[in-house]
């Protein structure tokens, strides 16, 4: 009788650390999908709560690549949507998208400051959505409910938040040679993006949607209300309206995620301060960019999409001052869809669309993933 409660104590002490190891075992898990440029990007709570963050771009293929890593990620529902801001690249999806999965609450910063639409009658259409779900205006401090992660909002509608998070408030030293640019050209809805520290235990991550250089300021100076983060999604695709040392090296992330295309992004001054950032580790990137050139992309082992290697390698031959070969894919412009410029630009690739997947665990490590290849690293907490 004795050996049988001993045999049975066992049994359940067993069952008990195993049941902790898989508690903790499970992981915050985010996916930057391709959406040639444009946002999209999936939130999984380790309580398997689910946070989409904007749609991409209108016409339905990047719904079906939403809707690819969804199905991937094992959700049946968007508990959660944020809408960073209302322009085409980022929303152009939402319609298309909410025909084919519930999505039950939405968030965003409030009505559209720019008087004309670049998705037509995206507000009445939206407004009509929302009406029968859940409908939140966020502001700068305001905790958006998901199950087991901390998600507070940095920025929203031009302004930033009051009190610093844990970790934060400290002077930002990148800040004493931060030179604020010429932002007239800049659409104003980009610096009311809804931007968003989230939080698992010691794992911090941050996306800022499109909010610019100067917004930035604002936000990081002269104190770093944020501290650290670990990975950081780069701000407005990689482009130079965005990226400022007063950001990126306040924030000194151990890993960068830039969601690029081949012709939007990685503009060489936002590699300069990615690449010049203390502590970090590595740059993966959506797309090989062209803006980014020989010099400044990452290895092909961290990019999720290559370009035809015969173009690279004619473009390179081109920009070493070498003649243009025969079938070179054509030079990319400068301005909207050229280099670091700000369309989308070449109307993207064809074949299959990998994402980047970052899955979390609460003592601060955490793995990448290239889905094209299956290529992994950890990075252990602490690093």
């Amino acid at each position: 009788m004795r050996r049988i409660y001993w045999l049975a104590l066992g049994l359940a002490l067993f069952s008990v650390a195993g049941n902790a190891q898989n508690q903790s075992a499970k992981t915050l898990d985010m996916y930057v999908v391709d959406t040639e440029g444009g946002h999209a990007v999936l939130y999984v709570s380790p309580a398997g709560e689910s946070l989409l963050e904007d749609t991409g771009n209108p016409g339905g293929r990047d719904t079906g690549r939403i809707m690819a890593v969804i199905e991937a990620a094992g959700v049946k529902q968007i508990d959660h949507l944020i809408l960073t801001h209302y322009h085409v690249d980022h929303v152009g999806g939402l319609e298309e998208l909410a025909k084919r999965i519930p999505i039950k609450h939405f968030i965003d910063h409030g009505a559209t400051v720019e008087p004309r639409e670049q998705v037509p009658g995206f507000q009445k259409m939206y407004a009509a959505m929302y009406a029968t779900a859940k409908h939140t205006v966020v502001k700068p401090g305001d905790k958006i409910p998901f199950a087991g992660v901390e998600a507070t909002v940095v920025t929203a509608a031009g302004e930033v938040i009051k009190i610093p998070l844990p970790g934060g408030g400290k002077p930002n030293p990148a800040c004493a040679d931060f030179k604020p640019r010429d932002e007239s050209h800049v659409d104003p809805e980009n610096p009311q993006s809804v931007g968003v520290v989230y939080t698992f235990g010691k794992f911090r991550t941050i996306n800022l949607g499109d909010y610019t250089w100067n917004a930035e300021e604002k936000l990081m100076c002269p104190s770093n209300p944020i501290g650290k983060v670990d990975v950081y999604l780069t701000s407005h695709h990689g482009i130079d309206q965005s990226g400022s040392p007063a950001l990126v090296h306040g924030l000194q992330p151990e890993v960068a995620v830039m969601h690029n295309s081949a012709y939007k992004g990685g503009a060489v001054q936002t590699m300069q301060v990615l690449y010049t950032s203390p502590g970090l580790e590595d740059v993966w990137q959506l797309h090989w960019a062209y803006a980014a050139g020989l010099e400044f992309n990452a290895p092909g082992l961290f990019i999720a999409n290559l370009e035809d290697p015969a173009a690279i390698a004619a473009f390179l031959t081109r920009q070493a001052g070498g003649p243009p070969q025969a079938g070179a894919a054509p030079a990319p412009g400068r301005g909207p869809g050229g280099f670091g410029g700000f369309g989308g630009g070449r109307g993207g690739h064809t074949g299959p669309a990998f994402w980047i997947k970052v899955s979390a665990h609460a003592d601060g490590s955490f793995t990448v993933t290239n889905t094209r290849n299956n290529f992994s690293k950890t990075y252990h907490a602490g690093n």
